[in-house]
């Protein structure tokens, strides 16, 4: 192999180790250290965090939140959605309300509408209280494995938010308002409703 062809393969492989080494693991597959959330409804099984019961309804929305805040970062993650409800979510550049069992902050949306798949929508939780950009539908409903593991990857930088669901982007997001908070921690959620299991495993973090 010519010396410049070996470089250009050694730079490579080089810069894709660094990218790999910047991301972290945030969630050590066995147990909730670095999260905070209500034991009745989160738990660690065969290395995910399961939400919800498949039992009993759920009575308010209930989130699993990091105890560290995070701004600029792009986030991977499996997630599934099992039972009869049929929402759930991660929550990003999110806090706790004081004295509540909401959030306020973004959500990248898990499940579905009556009328449509929202897994991948950008969700202002507690805010606006709208979709702010949504997938293409077709295409998503073509992507998601309902049941299954799925994989998301969440990234944020300035006012730039974009989402993608096993390889699909759903969101391409510019937020307009530079009072809304570009910081936050990070929650899995399971929607109040009936009895729903959504599990989540493999969150891995890089800081931008």
């Amino acid at each position: 192999m010519p010396r410049f062809c070996f470089s250009l393969l050694f730079a490579a492989l080089s810069a894709a180790s660094l990218q790999a080494a910047d991301a972290t693991s945030i969630f050590d597959g066995q147990t909730l250290e670095g999260w905070e959330g209500k034991s009745e409804w989160f738990r660690v099984e065969e290395g995910a965090v399961v939400a919800g019961s498949l039992k009993k309804a759920i009575p308010n929305n209930e989130f699993l939140c990091t105890k560290e805040e995070y701004g600029d970062f792009e986030l991977t993650l499996e997630a599934k959605l099992v039972g009869q409800g049929t929402n759930a979510g991660v929550q990003f550049r999110s806090q706790r309300i004081p004295n509540h069992h909401e959030m306020i902050g973004f959500q990248c949306d898990m499940g579905s509408t009556p009328a449509r798949l929202i897994w991948g929508s950008l969700y202002d939780e507690s805010r606006r209280k709208v979709f702010m950009a949504e997938g293409p539908a077709a295409e998503v409903a073509k992507t998601v494995k309902s049941g299954e593991w799925n994989r998301l990857k969440i990234r944020c930088q300035g006012p730039k938010i974009q989402i993608w669901v096993n390889d699909l982007q759903t969101v391409d997001y510019t937020e307009a308002d530079g009072a809304i908070a570009r910081t936050g921690v990070i929650g899995l959620q399971i929607h109040s409703g009936p009895a729903a299991e959504a599990s989540y495993r493999k969150l891995q973090l890089k800081k931008l």
